[in-house]
Parts: C-alpha cells; structure tokens; sequence
C-alpha cells in the first residue's frame, strides 16, 4: 500500500523541514520554502525489496582482475571543438548536461550538432521552451532547414517517455530540464524535486537503451547550474557555455567527464550563420596586440590538454585616495592580492600606494598558477613604465617566498609558443632540461622573482 507524504524543501539549498518556515534555517534565504508531495510505499517485512532499474543477467562480485574491460566506442561529430571537449567524441548512453547563460548560444549549439548527426542517425529534440515553428526558423536562418531531425515540442514526461519508447532514437536533446514536468509529483515546475526527478528519469532511459542525451540547463546569477547540485552529480559530463556579451567569442568548458579529461576548453564564434569553430585560440587572443606597450605580458595556459597563449594587461597608477584600489577581470582577485604582496616584498616594488588593474584580454578566465609569472611581470611592466619584447611570453607559478616552482605539461606549453612565433619563453628553473632547448625557442629558467625582474628589465 502506498500513503502520502508531504514535506517542504528550500529552493535555495535543499534544505527539507516537516513544517512550513519563513527562513531557512541552514542558508538563511526567505521565502524559499515550497510544498512537495509523494507516495511513499508501505511493505511488510516479508516483502522483497524493489529494483528500480531492471537487470539485464546475474550481477556478483567479481575480481577486478577478471573484469574485461573495453574502450568506449565513440561517435564523431562534425565538430572538432566538440569532439575535444568530450574527450574523442559522444559516449552512446551517456547523459551530457550544458549550462549557460538567456542566449549564449547552447540551443544554436546543439541544433547544429543534432543536424549533422540526423544524417547518420536518429535525433529526437524535445523542446519545452519553443514552437516547432520557432526552431524551423532559427534552423533555416542557420542553413539547417533540411534536416531530418525529429522535433518535439512537449514539457510532459510521460509523453516523452513515450515517444522515446515508440521511436527509438539514438540521440535525445531536451531543451530545458527546468521546462520538464514530472506529472506524478505534485510540485511547481523547474523546482528542485521536478529537476531531480526528471534528470533521475533521463539517466534511466539513457543507461537502460544506450540513447545518448543531451540536457541544457539554465543557470542562476551566480553561474552555476539551476536546481539542486545532485543533478551534476548523476550527469555523466557537464558542459558550460560561456562568453563575454561583449565578444562574439564563446567557450565550451569541461567540468566533469567520466569518460575524457576535466577542464578542456572548445572555442566558437557567434556569427550570423551560427557557431564558427576557432581552431586557433591563441592567434585570437593575440591578434590586437599594440606594440612597444607596457603593462602587457604573454602567457602559456594549459587548459585540459589544450595549451593556449593569452595576453595579461596591467595598469598601474597612483592611487587619488589613501587606499589603493584593485581590480581584475578574468584573473582571481585573490590570487591577483597575493602576487602584489610577493612583489612588494621579494621584487622591492612599491604598490601599496598604487592602483593596479588587472584582465586577461578577450574574456577569458585564467586560474591556474602556471599564469603567475605572467602577471607579475604585467604588473612590474606597468609599475616601471618599461615594455616586454612582443616575442616573449612567461610560464611559471610564484610562491610566497617568491620562488618561481615548476608546472606541468611544460613542453606542449613551449611548443605551442614556438608555433605561435613567439622567440624566448621564461620558465621554472626545475622544468628545465637539456631536451627543451631543440624546440626552435630560446627557453631561459628562471629561480626566483627578482632574476626574473632583472632577465627583462635588466
């Protein structure tokens, strides 16, 4: 037998309370509190346990020894960017989910991705948001009108279920998981028991009949995905789509893959006809360099596998107040405080009566250390009005001592930057062996801060 059970969960955190509260007790949010019900089933003691996923043969432990294991089979798409992001193509069964910001592209992004996939396969998309008139549109405007994708206009779980038990695609795109409705619970739609639900529901039918499916998600203003964080966590890979509403340029950011390497970065274009791959980051990202500028520096990032050169700006001034201001954009403000401090310290740099302005060009986001050293010569650039040679870039972590410390992946970092055109490259005394010296680049290791100081500005 089945009885009613109802609770009140917090939108904000997912906190669950017997009774209704104004304020969250555990993030302190008001008004966050919203009714959900469900049938919880009663058994005797007799009975056995239910299954909710069905078994295909006898599951036993096993050695892991005797487990053969096999390499998942993948599917190229007509997109490199893609294919890289996910680790060599999609994964049959796996459950994607991408994130972004109203309008940053993740619709455009998978109409063309489903449309070349429609040629080979079947694609089912399922759409909550539009008209299947209303993608026809956007579709012919992207020279996609031709497709043989399946459009599906329906926020209703069980007919969804449905159509993809009568069909049988081989590639599902729900468009969005905060426009799905499970009719069984008794809950507002887009609420953190619907997502969850949903997402659960999905991950089944993925898993239970090898379909790969594709979930875009909203995001709330902080960035992270809308609905409860269980729902990245049942997800096999999670995508975001990000971009600067100022640049036509987007990022497609790997943040979990169980089947490829975390944090591999795709770039795009937004373009009239839609997304344009960029197959050569840095030559972007360098591209508007002016020369014989101060306060600018050039660094070897590593995002995922992908080593990629980005141009670090800073402005140093006097400050017009008795507290020095500091700004930075792209660059972890944190971090940025930190590498002013070791400056001010091991670099004998007076800023502390200096407003510093710190950004990575071309709204990107640089977070790992390897870009220390970039930044602490930007910086040192600035402050003493004297310019860094346009075919020099930096790679190096800074610590508090001022130590320069290695970092990994150091000769895909130098040959990129050989390819780029770029003719000396400063690096961690510790990464240096005799084998970078015949990558047709000057690499010159550097200890400390103030040997690097005294290298460029002599």
């Amino acid at each position: 037998m089945a009885r009613v059970k109802t609770k009140y969960k917090c939108r904000s955190c997912g906190y669950i309370s017997a009774s209704y509260l104004g304020r969250c007790p555990n993030c302190g949010a008001w008004n966050q509190f919203e009714k959900e019900t469900e049938e919880v089933q009663v058994r005797s003691s007799k009975a056995s346990p239910s299954r909710l996923i069905k078994k295909t043969g006898v599951n036993e432990p096993v050695k892991l020894d005797a487990v053969k294991a096999e390499k998942e089979a993948r599917i190229k798409t007509k997109s490199e960017e893609l294919n890289r992001v996910l680790g060599g193509g999609i994964v049959p069964g796996s459950l994607v989910l991408i994130g972004g910001d109203p309008g940053i592209g993740k619709s455009t992004l998978m109409l063309q991705i489903m449309s070349g996939l429609a040629q080979k396969f079947k694609v089912l998309y399922v759409s909550g948001e539009e008209s299947a008139n209303q993608i026809k549109l956007r579709a012919d405007r992207l020279g996609l009108g031709t497709s043989d994708m399946l459009l599906y206009p329906e926020t209703d779980m069980h007919d969804i279920r449905q159509q993809i038990d009568d069909l049988q695609p081989d590639f599902v795109v729900i468009d969005s998981i905060q426009t799905m409705n499970e009719p069984s619970l008794d809950s507002m739609t887009g609420s953190a028991s619907q997502v969850r639900e949903v997402t659960s529901e999905l991950m089944k039918i993925a898993k239970m009949n090898a379909i790969t499916i594709f979930v875009i998600g909203h995001v709330t203003k902080e960035g992270a995905i809308a609905g409860p964080k269980i729902m990245e966590h049942m997800v096999d890979t999670v995508l975001y789509f990000e971009g600067d509403e100022h640049h036509s340029y987007r990022i497609l950011h790997s943040v979990k893959n169980r089947f490829g390497a975390a944090n591999e970065i795709g770039m795009f274009e937004m373009v009239n006809e839609g997304l344009k791959e960029v197959t050569n980051p840095s030559a972007i990202f360098l591209d508007e360099r002016l020369p014989k500028s101060t306060g600018s520096s050039v660094v070897v990032s590593l995002e995922g596998t992908r080593p990629l050169l980005a141009e670090i700006q800073a402005l140093v001034t006097p400050t017009a107040f008795g507290y020095a201001k500091r700004t930075t954009s792209g660059i972890d403000y944190n971090r940025a405080a930190l590498l002013l401090a070791v400056l001010e310290k091991r670099g004998n740099l007076m800023l502390q009566n200096q407003d510093v302005y710190l950004t990575a060009t071309g709204g990107i986001r640089l977070n790992e250390p390897a870009v220390d050293l970039a930044v602490v010569m930007a910086i040192a650039s600035s402050y003493r009005n004297k310019e860094i040679p346009a075919t020099t870039c930096f790679v190096g972590e800074v610590g508090l001592t001022g130590e320069v410390r290695r970092v990994n992946q150091i000769q895909a970092r130098i040959k990129e930057a050989a390819k780029t055109g770029f003719e000396h490259i400063y690096i961690p005394k510790h990464n240096m062996h005799p084998s970078l010296q015949n990558l047709g680049i000057d690499v010159i290791p550097v200890s400390s801060i103030p040997q690097a100081l005294k290298l460029v500005f002599g």
